[in-house]
């Protein structure tokens, strides 16, 4: 049977079921929405607010207040996590990374990616020839290169690392395992050297040829020339004997034997043939003892038979394939092929000029060496690279 009492809060009817009242039956008011007692009548107890409600988990009631509390925490959590989304949306524009209207330059911001958990990616391996060997830093100690221009490699593969300024000489294994060092004129740029198969280094400095050994550094003596001082490169031939360029008012080409003796020169090599004065001359030769001049100024490659008769020339200034600009070197391997370095990387032709390709070494080629084994040495200022040609020229 429903009966009615007045809520004693806000005085608006509150209806119960006065079959199911019990010592702790309660009603709520569904005008305030406040937690009422119902009166007592046996015991004489009035109506009254329920201020704390005490709830014991143990009885029935408590799954009741249970969803309840569910009901009450979900829209407060929701709260938070809109507070929250808000902020990460807004920090961005109050650190400057929204739209800027104004002259200043926009500021960039970087989002804030959680690090991978996975495995790190590797470097992408680098493109191109790999070296077969590497070695060397910037620095002044044993086995680091402050401008490493001159290259050379004896028959025993030792190899001969000069600087172009100070005299220093740096002698490493076959492996690049520093072993010792010794010092030419310091005062002097050091334009040129080269090795024999006997373990003798040839260094042009002030215009002249010294000879020293390998291992010590000790001089043993100068190639003597008739037309005096003016050396400015020497490469090996494989006879045991040497080709020197030679510049003194004309750019001459001097071809010594074993014993240091000049068995021909060819007179104005470069200048006679293009018509140009030519003051930098590099130097190769091949195993048929054909001789290949690199005219700098000239920006061409010049060939001459073994009794010194001009064959022909190729290259030309021009960013071109097959032309120079800022030539450094030239060297010849042994099935031919000529090698000229530039600041654009190491073009490669046949014996007859016709361009073959290019490879971009680590670093810029100043000076090259080939030895027996079809391996070029690379002198690049701080660091020494070798590279197998067959390898190269195969891909």
């Amino acid at each position: 049977m429903l009966k009615t009492f007045s809520c004693p809060k806000c005085g608006a009817p509150v209806n119960y079921d006065e079959d199911v009242v019990g010592a702790n039956l309660t009603a709520r008011c569904s005008y305030c929405n406040s937690q009422l007692s119902v009166p007592d009548e046996m015991r004489g107890r009035p109506a009254h607010v329920i201020s704390h409600l005490n709830i014991d988990l143990r009885n029935t009631g408590a799954k009741a207040t249970k969803w309840i509390a569910l009901i009450v925490l979900i829209p407060v959590l929701g709260v938070v996590i809109g507070i929250i989304a808000l902020g990460g949306f807004l920090s961005p524009l109050l650190r400057g990374g929204g739209t800027n209207t104004s002259d200043k330059k926009p500021v960039v911001v970087i989002p804030n990616f959680p690090w991978p958990t996975g495995p790190v990616a590797k470097d992408k391996p680098k493109e191109g020839p790999q070296p077969l060997l590497s070695f060397g830093s910037e620095g002044i100690g044993p086995g680091m290169f402050k401008d490493a221009r001159s290259i050379a490699v004896d028959g025993a593969g030792k190899i001969y690392v000069a600087e172009y300024l100070g005299g220093r000489v740096q002698v490493f294994d076959p492996d690049g395992k520093f072993l010792t060092q010794w010092t030419v004129d310091p005062k002097m740029p050091l334009r040129g050297m080269a090795a024999d198969r006997k373990g003798i280094v040839y260094v042009v400095q002030r215009g002249k040829i010294t000879r020293y050994e390998g291992e010590s550094g000790k001089p043993v003596g100068e190639l003597n020339y008739p037309g005096g001082t003016g050396f400015d490169d020497l490469t090996s031939a494989a006879d045991g004997g040497f080709v020197a360029a030679w510049y003194s008012n004309r750019d001459d080409i001097v071809r010594f034997n074993s014993s240091g003796e000049v068995t021909r020169t060819i007179r104005a090599a470069i200048s006679s043939t293009s018509g140009d004065s030519e003051l930098n001359t590099r130097v190769a030769i091949d195993g048929l003892g054909n001789i290949y001049a690199l005219g700098t100024f000239n920006n061409g490659v010049f060939k001459f038979a073994p009794d010194g008769k001009f064959l022909n020339r190729f290259g030309d200034a021009g960013n071109e394939s097959g032309q120079f600009r800022a030539a450094f070197a030239i060297a010849v391997d042994g099935k031919g092929r000529v090698y000229v370095s530039d600041i654009k990387g190491i073009q490669i032709f046949d014996g007859n000029g016709r361009y073959l390709k290019v490879f971009k070494p680590e670093g810029l080629a100043f000076d090259m060496e080939i030895n027996d084994n079809n391996e070029m040495f690379i002198a690049a200022r701080n660091k020494v690279h070798k590279y197998s040609l067959e390898l190269l020229n195969s891909e």
